[in-house]
């Protein structure tokens, strides 16, 4: 499997249009645009490649997981119409296979993420419902060291005491707390721009493999182990 890199000109494309961002501007530039956004398809072309070698990947192509670079400022105070960085979204197959990989590409501030972002109010219910039973799962996954060596702690917005039903003492209250359950590392700008980088991001994306299994099971059961689907 080939490794599509990220090159120089489509990083500083992003850095030029972070200093001029205006409509007149990227019109004028155009072209290199184009050929930056082209780069990217063609490296989330490659990053794809690799992944569906060990996980069920519902996103068709490189070109269907990028984000569009124009920004919605319809509800938006901020009116810039660009986005300064490449997103990057694949989603895992099948109502068995649970959670979803972010890559964002951005000078200074690149980072590959997995998690459940946003999960709706049954789901996030029996997750806090696992938590209460079985905290000391949660310690043990979090610190199993393909986890903890790769991404540290679980991030993610939390509450600032317990979820409405569950106990304020509860010894996994730092669990409990969380709305958003996400892990997340970063990248410098040398790494990204290494022509082994596709396989690096892979590298690190394997290693959310015991959370998204974990938290896999987890919404496809109830309390007592028997399968919802």
């Amino acid at each position: 499997m080939k490794n599509s890199p990220i090159q120089t000109s489509t990083f500083t494309f992003l850095t030029d249009l972070k200093a001029n961002n205006n409509r007149e501007w990227f019109a004028e530039h155009k072209p290199r645009y184009e050929q930056a956004h082209q780069n990217m398809i063609q490296f989330a072309d490659s990053l794809l490649e690799k992944m569906i070698v060990h996980d069920n990947i519902s996103t068709a192509s490189g070109k269907a997981s990028l984000f569009r670079i124009y920004a919605d400022t319809r509800f938006s105070k901020d009116k810039t119409p660009y986005k300064t960085h490449w997103g990057l979204r694949f989603a895992r197959a099948t109502d068995f296979l649970r959670g979803g990989i972010y890559v964002h590409i951005e000078p200074g501030n690149s980072f590959v993420g997995g998690g459940f972002f946003n999960p709706n109010a049954d789901d996030l219910f029996r997750i806090r419902q696992d938590i209460e039973l079985n905290y000391e799962d949660w310690n043990a996954l979090f610190a199993n060291p393909r986890i903890k060596n790769t991404f540290g702690n679980l991030r993610g917005e939390q509450l600032k005491t317990a979820p409405k039903g569950f106990p304020k003492d509860h010894p996994g209250i730092e669990f409990l707390r969380h709305k958003q359950f996400l892990l997340s590392k970063t990248f410098t700008d040398q790494e990204v721009l290494s022509t082994d980088f596709a396989s690096q991001l892979d590298e690190t994306i394997q290693q959310l493999r015991p959370f998204f299994d974990y938290m896999s099971e987890v919404l496809t059961t109830n309390t007592n182990g028997e399968s919802i689907l």
